[in-house]
């Protein structure tokens, strides 16, 4: 597989990133983040501000992430769907809009974890404030350039997937490639979902059952099913021609989610197999085991 080698050049145009979504979805911690990769981040800005300041040379010096939500009193997701297209106009700003996500049960959560009010519904219950919400935002996520769902990511996660969209240097694309249990749910934000429990699986053998599958004496087990080579090869095909046309098209992070039952073996090696040879051909890895820790019955 011969890669496309992207234009490296140092960005001509600002990145200027809008960062919005469900109040609780993380818009706080996702601004932690992205100050980390190098960013200059605003939170809760007023809108009529936030128009008054990007027309002003001096302020944006260096890439931006700013956090426009239901908080501010003049939020409309018109006017910021209209400003985004306005600022595509200029020469100097990247601008494109980041909007968070979140299931409901799971945003109730964290609101009652924090004790905390949901800024729609400061005298109503939580869920009625998210319903509300949901129908203000809806415009914004149908149009945002990206959509994150929150509702399983640790820290570490979100991270993850931030620096796969967001990191400002080395433009390559990154390849993300998890393992996961299908108890537990397909990784939500995966790209292409590859299942695994066609393979034997080494959790019937009581000795091979407490390893994962980083260890010698499953991968001697998953490799002596008759059908492994045949699907390992196959699947390799598959991805090969796709790769550098996502590149091609600007895809800067994909995700690639292999599942077994329990998450600790057939999806494990399957991973790393498909990692190793990702990394052969030059590609930008990371690699997480996402349920592999989990106490399995």
């Amino acid at each position: 597989m011969q890669r496309t080698i992207p234009n490296t050049n140092t960005f001509s145009r600002f990145p200027l990133l809008l960062v919005s979504g469900m109040s609780g979805a993380g818009m706080s911690s996702t601004l932690k983040l992205l100050e980390d990769l190098g960013y200059e981040t605003v939170d809760n800005l007023p809108f009529n501000l936030f128009k008054t300041l990007v027309e002003d040379p001096s302020f944006i010096v260096k890439p931006m992430a700013i956090g426009v939500d239901t908080r501010n009193r003049d939020f409309s997701a018109h006017s910021i769907l209209e400003e985004v297209q306005f600022l595509k106009k200029r020469a100097d700003l990247s601008p494109s809009l980041l909007f968070l996500e979140c299931d409901d049960d799971r945003l109730i959560e964290r609101f009652k974890t924090n004790r905390r009010r949901h800024p729609l519904a400061i005298e109503k219950p939580i869920r009625e404030g998210i319903q509300i919400e949901r129908v203000s935002l809806a415009s914004l996520k149908n149009q945002a350039d990206i959509v994150i769902d929150t509702t399983f990511l640790a820290v570490k996660d979100l991270k993850r997937v931030l620096e796969g969209h967001y990191r400002l240097s080395d433009k390559d694309m990154m390849i993300s490639v998890i393992s996961f249990s299908y108890r537990r749910g397909i990784p939500r934000e995966a790209d292409l979902v590859i299942d695994a429990r066609f393979l034997s699986n080494p959790y019937y053998d009581l000795e091979l059952r407490p390893l994962d599958g980083r260890n010698p004496k499953i991968a001697h087990f998953i490799r002596e099913d008759k059908d492994y080579e045949s699907f390992l090869g196959n699947l390799q095909k598959f991805l090969e021609p796709l790769l550098n046309r996502f590149q091609q098209e600007g895809k800067s992070y994909l995700t690639f989610a292999i599942g077994c039952t329990g998450g600790r073996h057939r999806s494990v090696f399957v991973t790393e197999e498909l990692g190793f040879w990702l990394k052969s051909f030059g590609w930008q890895i990371v690699i997480h085991h996402r349920d592999v820790a989990v106490e399995h019955l």
